[in-house]
């Protein structure tokens, strides 16, 4: 998403858009989106790009959109992506083939997958629509998707899911804060610039989703011990249970 956003402004405001680094911080989408109350009532200067951003674009717009815009920008540029029909059909994938290879380890191995997404609506059809077809057109039939409004850890709680994976930092955490699955960060930035609260609550951390899924299929493996599938995955994350939040 956030490479055709950068286009998309590259193209609305005729330059090509500087990129910031990531925010070193983890803090919960509670606080950092609208109605989560502080962002509003912190004075400009002490303001986070990230709670910036999430300040000027609708509600239901991710938090941490790493472009060096002003506010009108930012709004200005949402506005823009509301007005393009369909818009997230358009997405290539960040890995190619990754979501067909998803669906067919899913069939393999039978797992019950939900995709949680969190993004505005645009014209066309709805932003749910739009993310199933999406997803079908890259290899994944009758695909589950939830477009989220709220903490995904209480959703992982109130669904019993036993893991969730994101590529947000705070995303992960409200899941080890808000429930008992266990969160897996898809981190493709530096390293070094990896928020160093991510592994000391217990969140793991892998560089793409190819590599998460090879640590899935680890996991389900018929040879593995009988430990239970948090288990398994925390000793292959190299999580030890003391660090579980």
């Amino acid at each position: 998403m956030e490479g055709e956003l950068v286009r998309q402004a590259e193209i609305l405001f005729g330059r090509p858009m500087p990129r910031r680094p990531p925010d070193r911080d983890v803090t919960s989408s509670a606080s950092a989106t609208p109605g989560g109350g502080s962002p509003r009532d912190t004075p400009p200067d002490s303001t986070s790009p990230a709670q910036a951003a999430a300040e000027t674009a609708p509600d239901n717009v991710p938090p941490q959109l790493r472009m060096n815009m002003s506010s009108r920008q930012q709004r200005k540029l949402w506005h823009h992506v509301e007005s393009i029909e369909n818009f997230w059909q358009t997405l290539e994938e960040t890995e190619p083939g990754i979501v067909a290879r998803l669906a067919s380890l899913a069939n393999e191995r039978r797992w019950e997958v939900i995709f949680l997404t969190k993004r505005p609506e645009s014209t066309g059809a709805t932003a749910q629509l739009q993310s199933q077809r999406w997803l079908e057109s890259k290899g994944y039939p009758l695909p589950s998707v939830y477009v989220v409004q709220g903490s995904r850890g209480r959703i992982a709680a109130a669904l019993g899911l036993d893991i969730v994976i994101d590529d947000r930092p705070e995303n992960c955490l409200d899941v080890v804060v808000d429930s008992r699955a266990r969160a897996i960060l898809v981190w493709r930035d530096d390293e070094k610039l990896l928020p160093g609260a991510a592994r000391r609550l217990g969140i793991g951390v892998v560089k793409s989703v190819g590599e998460c899924l090879d640590i899935l299929t680890k996991v389900d493996a018929r040879e593995q011990e009988s430990a239970g599938v948090v288990d398994r995955v925390r000793r292959l994350l190299g999580l030890k249970e003391t660090a579980r939040a």
